[in-house]
């Protein structure tokens, strides 16, 4: 009996650790979805840019892991907001085909670019000593999937705390609820759009960082590779809903590593087969306006 309860609770472990580095990839898009009704194809490419902002940063640069990811954060946080800028918002009010057209021309340019710069192979990233190895909790669990749970926790608080306590929060979750009423009541919902499509681009950038050793590398074809998953975490969740975010990419995350594990060779369509039956129950997802 013993061993099975250990086995359950390493799949627990592992699963959720993926399922912090799903929110954190995620959380962006559902954001600026729901808030811009956006069709944003494109959200995967600037994780992968700020998987190899971090790969740049740690093995070419020596900038301390700690750092980089953060640096990347900022780094992508403001060329996404050139990108809105320049691009997005010429098409806030155009019809959804020709977003997705744009976004996926943006997928594709960034892949040919990244594969000039960097190369097709996969890049990984040397771990500090304090990330290598296991830790015994009575389970053994590799230190980098403890601290992925650890990081992954502070980060949901913080997007907890900062939409549900702060001023720019209740700005922001007005113009999700009603965008013309909360322009009538002085919300500049312009600048609302850029920050918000900045935080979630550096929050992709920052789960590009992170989840470069959880995801075997950091290539070029990332950006195409996880998209489906990221639209199944955010339909799921139910668009522009950070609370549903995060239980989409919990059950999810544990549901997608637990079949993997338990059925290796067919494991990897338990995650459709679940975002089948949620999406036929609940169209809006679990926590979607109907």
């Amino acid at each position: 009996m013993a061993p099975l309860f250990n086995e359950i609770i390493t799949v627990l472990l592992f699963g959720l650790a993926f399922s912090m580095l799903l929110f954190i990839l995620s959380v962006g898009l559902s954001i600026t979805m729901g808030l811009m009704g956006f069709a944003n194809l494109a959200h995967g490419t600037f994780a992968m840019v700020g998987g190899y902002v971090t790969v740049t940063l740690v093995s070419e640069m020596g900038v301390p892991f700690a750092a980089a990811p953060v640096l990347s954060f900022f780094s992508v946080a403001l060329l996404s907001i050139v990108f809105e800028r320049f691009l997005y918002r010429h098409l806030y009010r155009r019809p959804e085909m020709d977003q997705v057209l744009l976004t996926i021309g943006i997928v594709f340019a960034s892949i040919a670019a990244v594969t000039f710069v960097w190369g097709p192979s996969p890049k990984l990233i040397q771990l500090p000593d304090y990330l290598k190895g296991s830790i015994d909790l009575g389970i053994i669990i590799p230190k980098y999937r403890a601290f992925m749970i650890l990081a992954g926790g502070v980060i949901v608080a913080a997007l907890f705390y900062g939409l549900e306590k702060t001023r720019i929060g209740a700005q922001i979750r007005a113009a999700v609820d009603n965008r013309r009423m909360a322009e009538s009541c002085g919300i500049n919902t312009d600048r609302i759009f850029t920050w918000t499509f900045a935080l979630g681009s550096g929050m992709a950038a920052l789960g590009g960082g992170l989840g470069i050793q959880i995801l075997g590398g950091i290539k070029p074809v990332f950006a195409f590779e996880y998209l489906v998953i990221f639209l199944i975490v955010v339909a799921v969740g139910g668009m522009g809903n950070i609370r549903g975010t995060f239980f989409a990419a919990l059950l999810l995350g544990i549901i997608d590593f637990a079949g993997k594990f338990y059925f290796p060779e067919g494991g990897a369509f338990v995650i459709f087969a679940v975002t089948i039956i949620v999406l036929l129950i609940r169209p809006q997802g679990l926590f979607g306006k109907v």
